[in-house]
């Protein structure tokens, strides 16, 4: 095939479908490899998709981390069960496919990477010597689609029980409860689960003792007060030192991906609000703009102002429970119960707008569910009003305690090399002195449009510069509700395309061609076009990514969940060890995760 394939490209519309031929990094591979190396995909990922030979993809892998202004950071690594899908036009032929997205930070680029699977030849060498945190990656994409990494390190289940049967992503594998066997929960079966649970640290490469001296074995977590959710790590300890570790997740695991498969385009809006429950409207934003980019979709200027509001309120609403349960993990108690008279504030403006509280499913393709209500610019001033003064609180009451100071700074301390090696995004990141923040270098519903700061730090990222910086972030996201409430547009909150659902309500009232429309697209779901998009978004704790594949139905082929969670806690045995347990409960507390974030 050849790789100068003819761009698609549909001037009308507002995201075209492009191949990215003309990617400076294109010619680079081409050079290093041949044009028969290198296949482009046209997609609407806003990125090159590159098809690889399996037996060249850790040269190409490596190739790219190594390069001048390098691809340093593998930002995804997943699986597509190709069996099904009928629109593969051009495309080489695949049973399965494992993607690698990788991401610039010196050329503020992404580029993904794919590689065709037979069904009889599932396998592929483990990129873990060439990203240390494909490690992850690759378990969840060999438990979901049977996929074999070879020269994984350990190679096992993650999400998933260890004595589950079968890979859910599969096309194949039931996607409803009641396509299965009742459940029967026998004392035998529960022995065996018990069983299955007990940690053996020969499995993990661990050592029970050395020359001299047993090591300890602590389970931290599933159920535990500073492990924030559901969440296990097992500790290897001499004496209080910590020698090694291993996070065990999967407890709050609920199939979030496989869900999108029978929901429809809209009704899966709602779970967006779940992956990452304190996100709220920030959740829905990635989602609902990669549909957009599908459908061809361009919001009008109030829609997209509507939604920067909702976004930075959810943020600050975030910050504040994690500013203060902070503190409370190292020891203080009286931040918290002020932080939820603060959010209390915050989600009574949000109450007023969307009519909920946590989760609204407030967003719509096409815009947001109806208009803003009369009198929100009140309740926002008084917010507004409000906030300041209590922030500096914070800070003088209880983040510029020494004792805190002495618990926090230097602890769970890394730089910048390090982060992008994990695979850290967020505050993590710009704590190292990088100041990657997705709403200013890759700007989407507007964010073009306001005047704000980025906060960094200075070089190394340890738990007292990381809450600092979300703290500055809080008063930057003030700043952005000021120029919302300043320059709110007038205009439609919805765009007038078929593709937005649901229709605008007073002309379904009026025609019934459009009523029509209404009950389709609602009941079972607008139909997309057959192509691939792609969105990230700056989260409240990372980057937030939605990469949707249509094949020209009412509902997702596939639907992957890049969250920033998953990263940040694979990361922690690398940067725990050698400390002390007291400074692993802060640096929990300083990671800012929960755990539906993590196992989605």
């Amino acid at each position: 095939m050849n790789m100068t394939q003819t761009m698609t490209q549909h001037t009308s519309e507002p995201w075209p479908t492009m191949d990215h031929h003309d990617d400076p990094v294109i010619p680079e591979l081409i050079n290093r490899f041949g044009k028969s190396a290198v296949y482009l995909q046209p997609t609407r990922t806003g990125m090159p998709v590159v098809w690889v030979a399996r037996e060249k993809i850790i040269d190409v892998l490596t190739f790219l981390k190594k390069m001048p202004s390098p691809y340093a950071m593998l930002f995804d690594l997943h699986g597509v069960d190709e069996r099904q899908r009928t629109h593969r036009e051009n495309l080489p032929e695949a049973d399965f496919t494992v993607f690698y997205q990788l991401l610039s930070i010196d050329r503020n680029r992404d580029i993904m990477l794919k590689v065709a699977l037979s069904e009889d030849s599932l396998e592929l060498p483990t990129a873990t010597q060439v990203f240390a945190n494909a490690n992850w990656y690759e378990r969840e994409t060999w438990e979901m689609f049977g996929i074999t990494f070879k020269g994984h390190p350990n190679l096992r289940r993650i999400l998933m029980p260890s004595t589950w049967q079968g890979n859910p992503l599969r096309k194949d594998y039931p996607a409803r409860a009641t396509e299965f066997d009742p459940f029967e929960l026998t004392r035998q079966k529960e022995e065996l689960e018990m069983e299955a649970l007990t940690f053996k640290p020969e499995e993990w490469g661990m050592q029970r003792s050395s020359g001299n001296e047993d090591f300890m074995f602590l389970n931290l977590g599933p159920n535990h007060p500073s492990a924030h959710g559901a969440f296990r790590i097992v500790l290897q300890l001499d004496g209080e030192e910590i020698k090694d570790c291993v996070p065990d997740i999967g407890y709050h695991h609920r199939g979030a991906e496989k869900m999108a498969e029978r929901q429809s385009w809209h009704s899966y809006i709602p779970y967006t609000d779940r992956i990452e429950y304190l996100g709220g409207c920030v959740n829905e934003m990635p989602y609902v703009l990669a549909v957009e980019k599908l459908a061809g979709i361009k919001v009008p200027e109030r829609t997209e102002v509507i939604r920067v509001m909702l976004s930075e309120l959810f943020r600050i609403n975030s910050h504040l429970l994690y500013i203060s349960t902070f503190i409370q993990d190292i020891g203080a108690m009286t931040p918290v119960f002020f932080a939820f008279t603060d959010r209390q504030k915050i989600y009574d403006v949000i109450e007023a707008i969307t009519g909920f509280r946590m989760h609204p499913a407030w967003f719509r393709i096409g815009g947001v569910a109806h208009d803003l209500p009369k009198g929100w610019e009140r309740l926002l001033e008084e917010f507004l009003a409000w906030m300041p003064k209590r922030l500096n609180e914070y800070v003088k009451a209880a983040l510029h305690n020494s004792v805190l100071k002495g618990r926090s700074q230097g602890v769970a301390a890394y730089n910048a090399q390090e982060a992008l090696d994990w695979g850290v995004t967020g505050a993590g990141l710009r704590a190292t002195g990088i100041e990657f923040d997705v709403r200013k270098w890759r700007p989407y519903s507007g964010y073009e449009n306001f005047d704000f700061e980025i906060p960094v730090g200075g070089g190394v990222s340890d738990c007292y510069n990381r809450v600092m910086l979300k703290v500055e972030e809080i008063r930057q996201s003030m700043n952005i509700l000021r120029q919302c409430l300043k320059n709110m547009p007038s205009g439609p909150f919805k765009a007038d395309h078929p593709l937005t659902t649901p229709p605008p309500k007073e002309r379904a009232l009026q025609h019934i061609e459009t009523l029509i429309t209404h009950f389709l697209q609602v009941s079972w779901g607008p139909v997309m076009p057959a192509n691939e998009s792609f969105q990230m978004i700056e989260a409240t704790k990372g980057i937030n990514s939605y990469y949707l594949t249509s094949d020209g139905n009412t509902v997702s082929y596939r639907t992957r969940v890049r969250t920033p969670s998953f990263a940040h806690l694979q990361q922690i045995p690398s940067v725990i060890r050698g400390s002390l347990v007291s400074d692993l409960v802060v640096y929990l507390g300083s990671i800012d995760f929960v755990m539906s974030d993590v196992d989605r």
